[in-house]
Order: structure tokens, then sequence, then C-alpha cells
């Protein structure tokens, strides 16, 4: 297999373990909060390693034109609402990592359920893109997606590894020493 070939498969596991991000969020009310829980844990730190890993080869954001989105208000609430009702009163928590938090005397939280929707609408649009052009922007909708992933939303997953991790683990990391 030479690297072309080998970008190109690696590219369809992008597209693959976004998609199943996008059906997770979407159906999330199909699930308990445990295995929910279960789920995003399983897809993060993949998701994470592959927008991470994978470089595109020799193609810039200058090289095409602008990609709308397909996620509108709407979309982006129910999904924060699907996530939002299985995560209950679990939804928020603390966050370290924000600008403002320098200058705070208070502690700033964040919302699980607002976190996933932020990163559903760039793995959305990106999967979009590849299904509406069967294919052929793959590497050009994955350009723009990493783009935003450096710029924002890789930020966004670590936060929310942190907060899922907690509702997994619980505070108890010193039970078994």
């Amino acid at each position: 297999m030479n690297s072309n070939d080998n970008q190109q498969q690696r590219l369809l596991e992008i597209v693959s373990l976004s998609k199943s991000y996008c059906e997770l969020c979407e159906t999330a009310t199909e699930y308990g909060k445990e295995e929910f829980i279960d789920r995003v844990l399983d897809l993060l730190p993949r998701i994470y390693w592959n927008f991470f890993d994978v470089e595109p080869a020799g193609i810039s954001l200058e090289d095409f034109g602008y990609f709308s989105s397909y996620v509108d208000q709407v979309m982006y609430d129910d999904v924060r609402n699907r996530v939002l009702t299985v995560i209950g009163a679990d939804d928020i928590y603390l966050e370290t990592f924000e600008e403002d938090m320098k200058y705070s005397d208070t502690p700033i939280s964040a919302s699980i359920s607002e976190g996933m929707a932020d990163m559903y609408q760039p793995l959305f649009d990106f999967v979009q893109i590849v299904h509406d052009s069967e294919g052929s922007q793959m590497q050009e909708a994955f350009i723009h997606c990493k783009e935003e992933f450096g710029n924002y939303w890789s930020q966004v997953l670590c936060n929310l590894m942190k907060a899922f991790n907690n509702l997994k683990f619980g505070n108890n990391l010193n039970d078994d020493i």
C-alpha cells in the first residue's frame, strides 16, 4: 500500500469515527447514562489521536473555497438537549483552561452537553461534505475540520475527556493506594 492509499484509508477511518460520534450525539437518549459515558470515552481519545496524527498531503486551506455549515441552531440545540437529558445534573463541570480563569476569583463552569454540541458541528459538517461530494472532497473537508480542531475543538475534546473521566471514575483515584 503506497502512502496515498494509506492516507485515504486513514481519512476513511476518521470519517467513520466522526460519523459514529455524530450518531451517538443524535441518539444519546437511547442510552442509559453509564453506557453513554462508556461510548463517549471510547470515541473521544480515538478522534483526538486521528485528528492529531494525520497530516494532509500537500494541500492547505487556501487551495479551496469556503465550506458552509450544515448545522443550524435547531440541530445544535437538539444535540445539546439530547446529551443534557442523558447526563442530567452532571452536565456542569469546573473548567480550568478557560482564558478568563486567570483573572477570576471564582470557578468557571462549562457544560458537557454544550461541549458535545460544539464538537458535533464541525464533525457533522465534515461527514456531510464527504457524503455530499461522494468522497471527492474528503481531503479538503478533513483539512477544514482539522484547522477547526487545532483552533478550537481539540481543547473542548480534552475538557470533555476530563469531565467524562470524572463521571466514570469519580474522585476516588486514591482509593486503591
